[in-house]
Order: C-alpha cells, then structure tokens, then sequence
C-alpha cells in the first residue's frame, strides 16, 4: 500500500451492530488500498484493532450509558424521553469531540461519517477542507413513498403526510443535537453555527451510502441519486471457535432457536429470562440464550436439556445453525438473521428497532411485533412457533439467498469511486474484499 495514499476517517458511534458495520467496510477499503481509520468510543479498540485498522479514540461508550441508566430500557420507546437523555449525554461527550476529531482527521483524504457522529464528522471536515460523505445503517432519506422510520416505527403515513413528518424528524434530532454541535464543536473548531432549524433542510443532494439491503428495505423512488443503498456491510469471525459445550448442545438435537438481545439492557433481567424460558418450553423448541450486554441473564452452559446459555457468540458462525432468531430488531442482528436466511421474532427495545421488525414482517419472514412491556410466555411462544413455521421458514430461505448474492461493501467503494471520493487504485494493486 502506497505511503503517500491519504488515510480514510470513519467516525462512528453507538452498540455493537452500529460498529460492526464500519469496521467492515474499513477493512474492505484498507485491502483496497486505502489505509483506514476508525473513529469510535474506546470499548471498541479492540474489534477495530483485531481487524486490523487504526484506532482513534472518540469520547461516546454507549455501554457504559446503558449500564448507568438501565432505566431507558422501561422508556426506550418513549421518543421525548430518548430525545432528553441523548441531548444530555451528547452535549457532555461533546466537550472532547473537536480535539479527538481534528486529531483522527489529520491528513486524511476523506472523512466517513455514519448516524449520530455524522455532524461531527462533517465539521472536522469543514475544518480541515477535505472531502465528506455521510453513511447510514438505516434510511433517513426523505420520501413521499417512506414514512420516517424512528416517528412511526415502519408503519406507513399518506404520502402527503411523509414529508412533514420527516420535518419533524429533523428538527427532533436537531433538539438533540444542537447542544454538542452548536454550542460546543462548531465554535471549537472556529466555524459558524447552524440555523436554530439545524443542517438538515439544506442536505438533500448530499452524498449518503446506506449500508443495507434492497431486498429488506426496497429504494424509494424519489430518492436522489446521491443516496444509494449498497447491501449490508458484514464483519466475519472466520477463527471464532465455540466451546466443546456449545457444538455438544447443538449436535445433541434439531436446530434450536437463538435468543438474544445484544446490547439492549434491562432493569428486571431475571423477570425478563424466565418469561422467555417459560415462552421456549411451551414453544417446544430448543434455544441458545445470549446474554449479551445484560438484556438477558443466566450462567455459561448447559441448564437442561433444552436450553443453552453463553455470553455471545458471532451471529455469522450461529445464526446458519438456528431455526430462528428472537431478538430486539437492531439492524445488525436483522442484518445477521436475513443473511443466514432464518425467520425472527422481534422484541423491541427502542429506536429503529419496530420499523425493522415491520420490514421483515412485510418480507413474510418474523410475525407480528412482540410488545416487551406487555409480553406475556404465551404471547412469545405462539411467535416462535409461528416463525419456525414452513412458510415463513421459507420464505426467510429465500431471502436469505437474495442478500447472500450482495455485496455491499464492494458496491459502497465502486460509488466511493464514482463520485471520485478515492483515489485511483493502479491495476498491480487489486481490490480485495474479504468480508462478505
């Protein structure tokens, strides 16, 4: 890899399923020849590491906001209240953000911003005059064909009624933001401040890739040709290998069924796990429970013959060995669940989570949406036994072949290439990708 080939800064912050992604494409990139950083809070140094790019640290551990407030589990699909405690957290990330920022961004070609460091990342741009490009896990595009997903949770709006609510979006995620970027980067960075409306009404022909899949939410027709979906972007563990413990369970009977809420967290775990056992046992199936960030809680192994603990395990290696997947509907895990062409059952936390539920529900792939406040073992099991259905277990099969045959971070370095945003990589230095 050439000396002289500017670095690439991909700023990104949240969970798990928001990092996994990026690291993904950075490692495409970097094999592509071009050296990559990525920009995210330090819980992740060691994913980033691993893959074999640079970190640069970025004040924003969502873990441990998760862990000190396990109340937003109770209030997570309560939008006022998500709005007040991200400004809050937010704002005081935000003291550090400039100097971190303008550290990772020196020398950079380009600057990636994806979800919520995207206004960050774009003043660092600004400040240093290099190019921008905006990536997002899910569309925020605006359409008269798409009802703004965080709003309405999927559910569909009349057209008429779309962009208006999409306004509402962006001024919403203004209220939010605007403390850590008016008040505190911008003028760090000795740039003006934005309209007390925010930037989002003046970026429409803004250059955006969103990495996800056609096949699970469909182009809206009206979108720009400066926002492009290229498939999801896939972070692998070839090496992982499960414990004696784990390949015991799985080759002692049929295919159980995978539960886990990654890194969604709860103030009543226990409560929680022993409706979802109950809700396993009346399913008749067998399970894999993941505890993941605390969203879930049980000891490492065995606890019957039907039922498997463990801490995690990479979706790529389990999920092709389950029946199905119930889980919170993070777009990582969606992601994980229609690539391995398994049904699911979502169980929504907060955020994006209803309105990926509702686009596998549309494909013919996971049931109706199980209501975490409300959910009873009777209601869980009678989702999971819809899920391991035949047809919906078909129709998972099917997609699953339409988003195996993409390749998304091949497709999100072509247009990175289209709109010149790289520099020309020579024929003797060829292109490898080696996630999927």
């Amino acid at each position: 890899m050439p000396e002289s080939r500017a670095p690439i800064a991909i700023f990104t912050i949240g969970t798990q399923g928001d990092i996994r992604p990026c690291v993904a494409l950075g490692v495409a990139l970097q094999r592509a020849g071009y050296p990559v950083r990525i920009v995210t809070s330090d819980n992740f140094e060691g994913m980033v590491r691993a893959a074999g790019l640079a970190f640069f640290p970025l004040t924003a551990n969502f873990q441990t906001m998760l862990d000190s407030n396990r109340e937003i589990a109770d209030m997570g699909l309560d939008m006022s209240a998500m709005a007040r405690i991200s400004r809050h957290f937010y704002a005081e990330w935000a003291t550090r953000w400039a100097k971190e920022g303008m550290a990772a961004g020196a020398g950079a070609g380009l600057v990636i911003g994806v979800a919520n460091s995207t206004l960050l990342a774009k003043a660092v741009a600004e400040a240093r005059g290099i190019p921008f490009v905006a990536a997002q896990l899910q569309p925020l595009t605006p359409s008269r064909y798409m009802s703004p997903l965080v709003l309405v949770g999927g559910r569909k709006l009349p057209p008429a009624l779309n962009m208006a609510a999409y306004n509402l979006l962006r001024l919403l995620v203004w209220y939010v933001m605007s403390p850590a970027i008016n008040n505190v980067v911008r003028p760090q960075l000795g740039l003006p401040r934005y309209p007390w409306y925010g930037p989002y009404f003046n970026n429409r022909h803004h250059r955006v890739l969103y990495g996800f899949s056609q096949h699970v939410v469909p182009r809206p027709a009206d979108w720009p040709d400066t926002a492009q979906i290229t498939g999801y972007w896939f972070l692998d563990q070839p090496d992982w290998q499960a414990s004696d413990a784990l390949r015991a369970f799985l080759d002692a009977g049929p295919k159980p069924v995978y539960v886990g809420f990654g890194s969604m967290i709860s103030t009543r775990a226990e409560q929680f796990t022993a409706v979802v056992l109950e809700a396993v046992r009346r399913s008749g199936q067998r399970a894999v429970l993941a505890t993941g960030w605390g969203g879930l809680a049980g000891e490492e192994g065995v606890q019957d013959e039907k039922i498997f603990f463990t801490r995690s395990a990479p979706h790529d290696w389990l999920f092709p060995r389950m029946a199905a997947a119930v889980h919170h509907g993070g777009a990582g895990t969606t992601a994980a669940a229609a690539r391995a062409g398994i049904p699911s059952v979502i169980v929504p936390f907060f955020g994006d989570q209803p309105f990926w539920a509702r686009c596998l529900q549309r494909e013919g792939v996971a049931p109706p949406i199980v209501d975490r406040r409300s959910m009873s073992a009777d209601t869980l099991a009678s989702a999971i036994q819809s899920a391991v259905s035949k047809p919906m277990r078909e129709a998972a099969s099917s997609l699953g072949q339409k988003v195996r045959a993409e390749d998304g971070v091949e497709r999100a370095i072509a247009l990175l290439r289209q709109w010149k945003l790289l520099e020309q990589v020579h024929e003797e230095e060829p292109a490898q990708i080696a996630v999927a």
